[in-house]
């Protein structure tokens, strides 16, 4: 469902020159599987996941994204993925059932699906309490649970996460993560890029670790800890990054 191949992603800058955000990033995620990509603030991570949700392109190689390339086909792309970014803002004025609306209508369904879309997201994320009040007045939670909504209402097959629980209490974060693991069990496609290492622990079957730019390992949480000889995920993940960065 999501497979990319060798994707690189160079910017320019005018005192460091070129820098390789991402290199030579080659992964595959099947359906109905959760990969964990964790990396450092700096790493990659978050322009790979832009890569391949086509808000950024590529300078070279590609992905696809539900069989469609991020290059050739982006809107064909966008029409089967899911992106939250870490930075969603939501407009104030409008409430929660608005804004989901909203995207509903973006993404082209008629009323009477983005109703039934709407009830079926409220009841899997908590959002009754709150669906027609003014996202201005909400709190973290309340505002990272619609934009959760938004960025889903359009039932896509592939799904994005971007730090989803960053700032969240913990029965928010508990609701998150349990909205995601039902997403694994309805057969979605997900990646998931978080510094909670815990959360990596309970929902990941693959993890894959990226530190400047580059892939630097893959495999289960029980292939990882084989390969460094530690049981906690943080322990793994300075392990495996703390010496590529120390080197």
């Amino acid at each position: 469902m999501i497979e990319a191949r060798s994707l690189t992603k160079t910017f320019r800058d005018k005192k460091r020159g070129e820098i390789r955000a991402v290199e030579d990033l080659s992964f595959r995620v099947e359906p109905g599987r959760i990969y964990g990509l964790l990396g450092a603030n700096g790493a990659g991570k978050t322009t790979a996941l832009r890569l391949l949700a086509t808000l950024l392109q590529p300078t070279s190689g590609t992905a696809t994204v539900a069989g469609f390339d991020v290059v050739a086909e982006p809107a064909r792309v966008r029409a089967n993925v899911g992106f939250l970014a870490t930075s969603t803002a939501l407009y104030g004025r409008l409430t929660a059932r608005e804004t989901i609306a909203y995207f509903g209508r973006l993404n082209g369904l008629p009323d009477a699906e983005i109703a039934a879309r709407i009830q079926r997201l409220a009841d899997e994320l908590d959002l009754h309490e709150f669906l027609d009040r003014r996202c201005e007045k909400f709190s973290t939670g309340m505002k990272q649970k619609t934009s959760i909504a938004r960025t889903l209402i359009h039932d896509p097959a592939v799904m994005i996460f971007d730090e989803p629980t960053l700032g969240l209490d913990v029965m928010a974060a508990r609701s998150v993560v349990r909205f995601v693991r039902e997403c694994r069990a309805r057969g979605k496609t997900v990646i998931y890029s978080t510094h909670v290492m815990s959360e990596v622990e309970k929902l990941c079957d693959t993890i894959g670790i990226i530190h400047g730019g580059r892939l630097l390992a893959e495999d289960t949480l029980a292939g990882l800890r084989a390969r460094t000889g530690e049981q906690d995920m943080e322990e793994i993940f300075v392990r495996i990054a703390g010496t590529e960065a120390v080197a």
